[in-house]
């Protein structure tokens, strides 16, 4: 097998690796590197209300130039001259329209909208990701609530 054959498949196999790792956990028992060691505020209430959601994926650059780049490798290959030419320019513009799209389904996650009536009366809702924990209406949970203004739900 030549080194330029390898090197062409071995480069969507690692970058798809790479986006796989870009997903970020939003679920209630996930705490990011801002929120650990914070002082945060805690709520107490019940459900009234879970709905299934799905939660976007991420477009960075990282999907769309990833794409472009094994788009062009792969469209190098094809033909010479003129056609070798545009074949890496076409491989590379739907390699980097592909590479976006993949990306996003990549970081999609499954979620959950949860509507809590805090023991205060005041009714929040808050979409997490579905994480290891599982609700049910009526169960007391608590709000934790971070400085910066994120909230999450967890079994009271």
């Amino acid at each position: 097998m030549r080194a330029q054959s390898i090197i062409k498949w071995s480069v969507p196999i690692i970058m798809l690796a790479a986006l796989t790792g870009c997903v970020t956990p939003m679920s209630g028992d996930v705490y990011s590197r801002n929120n650990a060691m914070q002082m945060q505020s805690v709520q107490y209430g019940t459900i009234e209300s879970l709905r299934g959601v799905r939660i976007a994926g991420t477009q960075t650059p990282i999907g769309a130039i990833g794409g472009a780049v094994v788009g062009g490798l792969l469209g190098s290959g094809v033909g010479g001259g003129l056609g070798r030419d545009l074949a890496t320019v076409g491989g590379a513009i739907g390699g980097g329209v592909a590479g976006s799209a993949i990306e996003e389904g990549v970081t999609q996650q499954n979620g959950v909208e949860i509507v809590v009536r805090l023991d205060n009366g005041r009714t929040v809702s808050i979409v997490q990701s579905v994480g290891g924990q599982i609700f049910s209406l009526g169960q007391r949970v608590q709000v934790i609530t971070a400085p910066n203004g994120t909230s999450r739900v967890t079994a009271g």
